[in-house]
């Protein structure tokens, strides 16, 4: 039934020249200070201009695609980007001309809210509608959620597991699982489950990793400082939680599966400055990135999708944008 696999993420500049057109892309629509759009330049400035998160997704896309050959369905996985190259409508091209018809779509997020993923899925209706304006179109399934599967979990407490060992031993009883995630607006999470799911993905990861001592912070706020938006911001939490005398602190960006800019420089140069400046001893986890568990978990979650739609009869292809709302502005990654 289904002729490849489509994996949706964010997007990032390849370079020192791609950073303000890629900008420009996240913040079209938006009021945004020159002040703020160069401020948020600097951040990829400090890193070559390249984001890690199109090398990352590429991993992960060829990972779906030799366990999807090895579990006899040998089909192909593409990238999508929202915001940067390879861009969704030409991916969709590509795919279209390399004929295929169906794809399962694999969204890079793991909690689900309107800018993490309905967005996401707008956009995938935005580019078949591009296609149809030319008298084609690839007919696109996603697969269900994963924010708790087991192999997300597994990867992620791997990931703590590894960091506190960094720690100093005599410190190590005694840290605490900070998990991070990309704030959004108040009213955006009031008409999802993006805190409920956060929530559980970070209890089910602090079990993995028989941690205890365990909580939710967000990051990487970009709306104006009179919108109110999910809190405690890290750095806040980690200067307040210094000093009611936490000892050690482990951070996990469990609401992102890509080490991209916002990972790089919130936690490891932001939060990190912070936690010298402070004296609070701090490590932290990677993302789920290429991890084979992570791997195993997308190439189940796809295999899930195929078997459940093995047995049913076929849809037509028809328009998928009439009954979605338009996009609206995204946010950096």
């Amino acid at each position: 039934m289904f002729d490849a696999v489509l994996v949706v993420s964010f997007g990032g500049p390849n370079g020192p020249d791609d950073i303000r057109p890629f900008l420009a892309n996240v913040l079209r629509g938006r009021r945004v200070s020159p002040e703020r759009v160069e401020e948020v330049a600097h951040h990829y400035e400090l890193f070559g201009g390249v984001s890690p998160i199109t090398a990352i997704t590429r991993r992960q896309a060829d990972g779906l695609q030799a366990r999807l050959h090895d579990a006899g369905h040998p089909l192909p996985v593409y990238v999508g980007m929202r915001n940067w190259h390879p861009y969704l409508a030409d991916t969709l091209r590509e795919m279209h001309a390399a004929g295929v018809r169906r794809a399962i779509g694999f969204i890079a997020a793991a909690q689900h809210s309107y800018s993490s993923c309905q967005q996401y899925r707008e956009n995938v209706a935005a580019a078949r509608a591009e296609l149809r304006a030319h008298g084609a179109d690839i007919d696109v399934t996603f697969v269900e959620s994963w924010f708790d599967h087991p192999g997300f979990i597994a990867a992620n407490a791997a990931h703590v597991a590894e960091a506190l060992a960094r720690l100093d031993p005599a410190l190590q009883d005694a840290a605490r699982l900070v998990c991070t995630a990309h704030s959004i607006p108040t009213p955006m999470a009031g008409r999802s489950r993006y805190r409920e799911q956060l929530m559980e993905s970070s209890r089910l990861v602090a079990e993995a990793a028989a941690i205890r001592d365990w909580t939710l912070v967000f990051q990487s706020r970009s709306g104006r400082p009179e919108d109110p938006w999910l809190e405690p911001d890290v750095c806040d939490y980690l200067r307040a939680a210094k000093a009611e005398g936490l000892r050690a602190a482990v951070l996990l960006p469990v609401g992102f599966v890509c080490d991209h800019i916002e990972v790089l420089y919130d936690l490891d140069r932001e939060a990190a400055q912070l936690c010298t400046e402070i004296g609070l001893p701090m490590v932290r986890a990677d993302s789920a990135n290429d991890d084979p568990r992570f791997l195993d978990m997308m190439a189940d979650i796809v295999l899930r999708t195929i078997l459940r739609h093995e047995t049913g009869r076929p849809l037509p292809l028809a328009p998928a944008a009439a009954s979605e709302p338009q996009a609206r502005p995204g946010r950096p990654a």
